[in-house]
């Protein structure tokens, strides 16, 4: 008998363990953290606690902490005796045991799937975290401590929640009957500085001579459209191609929730609020989409269109505004043309398709493709301009196109050849149109 092999690729393999430089706590030692853990509840006020955190102290903590691991293990030293007191604060007034991640740069998600599951993000690689929660209702507790401050609740009533960290950081939770297994939290790290052009060349998300391209895209004012899937870096391309804009230029950004760090200093930041526990005072990112319409922008970028905002904002493209940028969850640039035909059709204004397209083909000019690969790699693999209607479909040709002729080293992103429409606005800028080889470029490479 003939027995068949198959070579395994990445998507055969486990995601391997995290190296934090830390080893997972064994039972002795986790047992004494949540003995420790729950002196420290009966000896101290939990309001004191949280007096000392906001001042941005743990000194006094830390040294009561220390003194009661020593008592309850005397025999306890070096390392070991430090990661207990670690985990003890940040048992008291912290995450619990994702703290740590939470505060590791290099770690951009942190996923808790149950108790002893948890997952991490790096480099856009899943990684197995090591820790541990001690059952769901440590996971509960941690959940409550990030979600109580906000005014927000996660019961079986209303089974999830969005919420966010002080540093920015995005929080989902959802429990128990609509994930039967165990309360599943997802935590999407919020980077502190600012993204720019220079990082997307350094991880080669950009070549140099694309970078360059859209440079003069944005100053041309086109109205831009960041697609992708999840995880594929559109937040941070969106932020990139911000940098572009003028500085003496008033910038509205609409999100949910905020996300970008925008270098310029006129811009006003506004983000949608969702309905209290009981149902009322929701405002929604059309609201504030036909708001910013009132405050003179010169430039309106919207995080991620979702729903019926999508025809405000072709609405706004259309009357003034351009220069706009938006993203949207999509595989491919058509694929976001038919989903923001969906979202205008949300709206409920019962245009016809053809008016809608109309609309779509008019306001948008280029859509710019992200993808992730399965090693974590993020790449633009196309460029596509929005030319105009033939009959009742939208035409696009595609500027720049991704080709991979075998392993990572061997892929580019090149020209197509076609001329842009708005070759002419290009050309009076001083950019040199030119499809040839000097502005292919491999990745990295100028």
């Amino acid at each position: 008998m003939t027995q068949l092999l198959l070579r395994k690729d990445a998507s055969d393999l486990e995601p391997a363990p995290l190296d934090t430089g830390e080893r997972l706590l064994n039972e002795e030692h986790s047992d004494l953290v949540f003995r420790a853990h729950q002196r420290l509840l009966q000896e101290y006020d939990l309001a004191a606690l949280e007096r000392q955190t906001s001042d941005g102290t743990r000194q006094g903590l830390e040294t009561a902490v220390r003194a009661l691991v020593t008592e309850m293990a005397s025999g306890l030293y070096g390392e070991a005796r430090e990661a207990v007191v670690r985990a003890v604060l940040n048992e008291a007034i912290g995450l619990g045991p994702i703290q740590r991640l939470v505060d590791d740069e290099s770690i951009s998600e942190v996923m808790v799937n149950a108790p002893d599951e948890v997952y991490v993000e790096r480099d856009g690689i899943i990684y197995v975290a090591p820790v541990r929660f001690r059952d769901d209702a440590h996971i509960m507790r941690i959940v409550d401590r990030i979600i109580a401050p906000l005014g927000r609740r996660v019961d079986e009533s209303s089974p999830y929640v969005d919420a966010r960290l002080p540093d920015g950081s995005r929080v989902n939770v959802i429990i128990p009957p609509l994930v039967p297994r165990s309360p599943t939290v997802t935590i999407r790290k919020f980077r502190p500085d600012k993204y720019t052009v220079d990082d997307l060349l350094a991880n080669n998300t950009l070549t140099a001579p694309l970078a360059e391209f859209l440079r003069v895209c944005v100053r041309l004012r086109l109205n831009m459209v960041v697609s992708g899937g999840s995880g594929t870096g559109k937040t941070t391309m969106l932020n990139a191609l911000s940098t572009f804009i003028p500085k003496t230029e008033r910038i509205i950004t609409i999100e949910d929730p905020i996300e970008l760090m925008l270098q310029q200093h006129h811009v006003i930041a506004m983000e949608a609020r969702p309905p209290s526990i009981e149902g009322r005072n929701e405002v929604t990112q059309r609201d504030l989409l036909r708001n910013a319409l009132r405050m003179r922008p010169d430039r309106i970028i919207v995080g991620e269109v979702r729903g019926p905002e999508a025809f405000d904002m072709m609405q706004a493209m259309n009357t003034g505004h351009e220069g706009s940028l938006t993203t949207v969850h999509a595989n491919s640039p058509r694929d976001s043309l038919a989903r923001i035909e969906n979202m205008v059709l949300m709206a409920g204004l019962d245009l016809p398709v053809r008016v809608i397209r109309e609309q779509m083909a008019s306001a948008l000019h280029i859509v710019l493709q992200l993808a992730r690969f399965s090693d974590g790699r993020r790449r633009v693999i196309a460029v596509t301009e929005i030319t105009g209607m033939e009959g009742d479909v939208i035409v696009t040709q595609d500027l720049f196109r991704f080709v991979q002729t075998g392993s990572s080293t061997e892929e580019r992103l090149e020209p197509t050849g076609i001329m842009p429409t708005f070759a002419d606005q290009l050309a009076r800028t001083g950019y040199r149109i030119d499809w040839g080889e000097p502005l292919v470029g491999r990745w990295g490479e100028p």
